[in-house]
């Protein structure tokens, strides 16, 4: 993987993919139009409404240039081409780890801008996540926590969180 690129999953590609759509179709018309309307009330140096579709139009179209970096460097995990037989854990699998107390927990890799603590999808770049990466069925994996303390592991069970056709 190149310096400048990001690891994503095919389903993290269509999310962004139908948020710079969405930006940059039905939001954007709709700021636009907001600042139509507040045009129309007249003096622009002393309007709320101007001011806060001006914001809201430069907010937008931060996101949008974000969308496209994050799409153009992207490199989408291709899931059809993992074998099932011998599966590592990667981006787009499910790792599923039990602890020493028999305590099971299932982490989602995914790419950096994937990320979601409450649901479990951790990078392959957090510390679990580099821990988990490579490790196959059967294997203890230990990480450090943010917070500095050492977890251990046996990776009990890993799936393939999205298939698609090759």
């Amino acid at each position: 993987m190149a310096a400048n690129t990001q690891t994503i999953t095919s389903a993290g590609r269509k999310k962004y993919e139908e948020e710079l759509y969405a930006r940059e179709h039905e939001i954007r018309d709709e700021i636009n139009k907001r600042l139509q309307e507040a045009r129309e009330f007249g003096d622009l140096s002393e309007n709320a409404e101007y001011d806060a579709a001006r914001e809201q139009q430069a907010e937008n179209e931060s996101r949008i240039a974000e969308l496209v970096q994050i799409l153009a460097t992207a490199e989408v995990v291709e899931t059809a081409t993992m074998d099932e037989r011998n599966l590592a854990a990667a981006v787009g699998t499910e790792v599923e780890l039990e602890d020493a107390q028999g305590k099971r927990i299932t982490f989602a890799l995914v790419g950096t801008t994937e990320t979601d603590s409450l649901l479990n999808r951790i990078s392959n770049e957090s510390p679990a996540g580099e821990a988990l990466v490579g490790s196959h069925v059967g294997d203890e994996v230990s990480f450090v926590t943010p917070a500095g303390k050492v977890r251990k592991y046996r990776v009990v069970d890993i799936r393939i969180t999205e298939r698609h056709e090759a």
